[in-house]
């Protein structure tokens, strides 16, 4: 290929040679994909996608998520070149401690980074979160003569996105709720990491997403802009979602070209030098015309693009100023007024009821909460009062049916919290948070405040047996950075467990609740949930200390009684919450928990992780069994007796 001074071909080769360029400088990246769909990169963002790149974070934004986020100089590229704050510099030092290049594309941490992204399948579930979002705000807040909510959601996926099994169960979400301004292209360039697609790839990918009721296209050439934009407007006019498979070349130009020795490796100098002779690209490395910067600068689009829709929302404010006043504080994030005492609780009940109760209380309050369940409604106590099942029929519904899908769950969970507008929830239980860890991990590593129902918290699920009693659970998730675990204790505890949560905006919060009716604590006492962890009960100066979580907590207080009569002075603590308890000051968790007093740690879990508040643990370092869970627990240890023998032995 000879050079061209054609502003289009240049400015697609300039994304092509910066995300090159990257790779090879870092000796380590993922240059493939970006060569091989940089037109498609090139025509979304400066065509297609209404976006501003002086505030990324405009709210009537069309999103793009990259949920091929090995590609993330496909990404990096065209952000810097349409004018984003995104530095030449910074493309230099990709791959680099502190720079705004990391290997795969991070929310929060680069400018137009919708979504955190390379666990494959992530983004595209993800993204189906943030059309439901704009469906829903569409539907509440636009009036006649007056659209303040109108943008769509562009995913590029890859093979890999569409191998992993929560894409399925996402877009089977999508095709069922009419999700019609989701349009995901798929990089359709049957290379993978192992070699040829087909050696596991080989199922007719379009019927299956025309089974889960999408529209879908096929463009046969990535370099073909004309056919692309053709299937957008195609896409675009169409009630249904929309998969376009875009064939495309990996490493195209390149020596390495429909190879896997193009996808996650520097192309290395020979090859390099070839790729610029095929593709007439004469520049030294992230060297661009300034002609190619003139013509991809999307800031001024971006700054008329936003000023309009800010007079439109002027108008908006003068003709419903009550529905403009609710819409801007829900893109703030703010909260309503709650509810500052828990509803009234009369006799014992099971935490996940008390759940359902504080739900019925917060839903009332809360128009932007919105929230489902895998499958176990009934089970998990999530549908408040009032709210009405969400479908393509009634999609003023606030609650999502997800059917037996938990992955997707969590990763729609945070979609809709990302978009802005809603605060999401879901429930299922504990055993099952094991399909659903990788969302949980991005939630906690993007700082979406999604709040995850974990019921049926233990082996007081009895009957069910160990595939259904969590045993590890609980210390697994409590060891995931920026994710915080509430195991509430009674009705009370688990009002104000709520309140975390939903107060809570720098991450996931994840409640931990019982199947079983527990006694109830005193209102002001599990107040003290707030912190974290308090003493719910002591003698005058006592000899050790007994520490709990959730239906434990009850059991602890039966073994202080028994103490107690033999002469022992205990204290009892709530610690429902490690992670809230943790960011207390230290003089109040010497307060709590005083390092000389012997100390004896209470939970239906494994004891991995208590080391650090007690000397000894009353725990559950083996699965379960199939029993009434009266039988299960005496028979497992876990009785006043046995954890009163525990904190004698240390005393």
């Amino acid at each position: 290929m000879t050079e061209t001074r054609d502003l289009t071909t240049l400015s697609v080769n300039a994304i092509r040679f910066l995300a090159i360029d990257a790779v090879e400088k870092a000796r380590s990246g993922h240059p493939g994909m970006p060569m091989a769909m940089a037109p498609l990169a090139y025509l979304l963002f400066r065509e297609v996608l209404r976006h501003h790149p002086e505030d990324p974070h405009w709210p009537d934004r069309d999103r793009f998520v990259l949920s091929a986020g090995h590609g993330s100089m496909l990404l990096y590229a065209v952000l810097h070149l349409t004018g984003y704050e995104l530095p030449l510099e910074e493309l230099m030092r990709f791959r680099q401690w502190g720079s705004k290049t990391p290997g795969h594309p991070e929310r929060g941490h680069t400018p137009g980074v919708e979504v955190t992204t390379g666990p494959l399948g992530q983004g595209i579930s993800t993204a189906v979160g943030l059309a439901l979002a704009e469906k829903k705000l569409a539907l509440e807040f636009n009036r006649p003569g007056h659209t303040v909510a109108d943008h769509w959601t562009y995913v590029l996926a890859s093979d890999g996105d569409l191998m992993e099994g929560v894409s399925g169960e996402a877009s089977a979400l999508a095709g069922a709720w009419g999700l019609s301004k989701l349009i995901v292209f798929w990089d359709d360039n049957r290379i993978s990491i192992d070699g040829p697609t087909d050696l596991a790839f080989t199922e007719d990918v379009l019927a299956r997403y025309r089974a889960y009721g999408w529209q879908t296209l096929r463009v046969e050439d990535a370099n073909d802009l004309s056919a692309l934009r053709h299937a957008i407007r195609l896409a675009q006019l169409d009630e249904r979602p929309t998969l376009i498979a875009v064939r495309s070349h990996i490493g195209y130009g390149s020596p390495k070209q429909d190879s896997h020795k193009a996808h996650g490796e520097p192309l290395g100098p020979e090859a390099v030098e070839a790729t610029r002779r095929n593709l007439g690209w004469p520049y030294p490395p992230f060297e661009v015309p300034e002609e190619v910067y003139r013509h991809m600068d999307m800031r001024p689009r971006g700054r008329a693009l936003k000023e309009e829709w800010e007079r439109r929302l002027e108008a908006y404010a003068r003709a419903y100023p009550d529905l403009y006043g609710e819409l801007l504080r829900r893109l703030k994030g703010e909260l309503p007024p709650l509810p500052q005492t828990p509803p009234p609780f009369d006799k014992p009940v099971a935490t996940r009821a008390a759940s359902g109760r504080t739900l019925d209380e917060m839903a009332q309050r809360m128009p932007e909460l919105i929230g489902g369940s895998a499958d176990l409604t009934p089970s998990n106590n999530t549908q408040a009062k009032g709210m009405e099942d969400f479908s393509r029929e009634n999609p003023s519904g606030r609650y999502l049916h997800f059917g037996v899908r938990e992955h997707a769950m969590g990763a729609i969970l945070n979609g809709l919290n990302l978009h802005g507008g809603y605060r999401a929830y879901g429930g299922t239980f504990l055993v099952f948070s094991d399909y659903m860890r990788p969302a949980i991990r991005l939630s906690a590593l993007m700082g979406t405040p999604t709040v995850f129902v974990f019921t049926h918290d233990s082996i007081a699920l009895g009957e069910d047996g160990p595939t259904h009693q969590p045993v590890e659970h609980l210390m697994s998730l409590r060891a995931m950075p920026n994710l915080w675990v509430i195991r509430p204790a009674d009705a009370h505890e688990t009002f104000y467990a709520w309140q975390v949560a939903l107060n809570r905006k720098e991450g996931p919060t994840a409640l931990i609740l019982t199947r079983q009716a527990v006694p109830l604590l005193p209102p002001e006492k599990a107040q003290g949930l707030l912190k974290g962890g308090y003493v719910l009960e002591e003698d005058e100066d006592p000899e050790g200390i007994l520490l709990a979580t959730g239906s434990e907590v009850h059991l602890a207080l039966k073994a202080k009684a028994f103490l107690n009569s033999k002469g022992r002075r205990v204290r009892v603590v709530s610690l429902p919450s490690m992670e809230l308890f943790e960011a207390q000051p230290a003089e109040y968790r010497e307060q709590v928990l005083p390092k000389g007093l012997p100390t004896v740690a209470v939970e239906a879990g494994a004891s991995l992780g208590w080391e650090r508040y007690a000397q000894k643990v009353v725990g559950l370092d083996r699965f379960g069994a199939s029993a009434p869970y009266p039988e299960v627990y005496e028979r497992l240890g876990f009785t006043p007796e046995g954890v009163a023998e525990a904190l004698e032995e240390l005393l």
